[in-house]
């Protein structure tokens, strides 16, 4: 099973890929590990996507990420499409908790070196964050219309369609 998941920051994504990855024993890849070094400085794009195209030749796997530069790359080869459109209010309450966490509880899911921040940068990619992508999904659906995608807008969307995820997944 191949899986994609993106949304603004502060969605759930990332949890969401740790919690699938876990059930269905499928590794979980996160593009901010290898788009970034430290200082959130990003990498040369040509590395980046090496890296990418690495993991996207795997038998399975969950890659977690905004990148939509690379949006072809990963929809082409998955299985599934997972977008997590939460309000923006809920991501950038998320984002704030997530940061004051953060600074106690290091993730796994960035490069080293690139610790919890709040930028204006970061709330202004929140904030417009539909204007960009909308379009980018549209034509996505249209290029790759038997991919299966499925849009979560809260939490309850996400556990049902995750237990049925981890049903279908089991029973293959």
């Amino acid at each position: 099973m191949r899986i994609m998941i993106f949304g603004r920051p502060g969605s759930g994504k990332t949890t969401a890929a740790h919690q699938l990855s876990s059930k269905l024993g499928i590794p979980c890849f996160h593009l901010d590990k290898i788009f970034y070094t430290s200082n959130w400085s990003p990498r040369p794009y040509d590395l980046f996507l090496t890296d990418l195209i690495h993991w996207v030749q795997s038998e399975h796997w969950i890659i977690d990420g905004n990148n939509s530069a690379s949006f072809d790359t990963r929809w082409a080869a998955s299985d599934i499409v997972i977008y997590f459109n939460f309000p923006v209010w809920i991501c950038l309450a998320r984002v704030f908790k997530r940061y004051l966490r953060g600074r106690l509880l290091p993730t796994d899911d960035r490069a080293p070196g690139c610790h919890e921040t709040i930028r204006w940068n970061l709330i202004s990619y929140i904030l417009s964050f539909d204007s960009r992508i909308l379009p980018k999904i549209q034509e996505m659906k249209q290029r790759y219309p038997t991919i299966q995608f499925m849009e979560v807008t809260h939490d309850q969307t996400w556990a049902l369609f995750e237990e049925s995820l981890v049903a279908l997944a089991l029973s293959i």
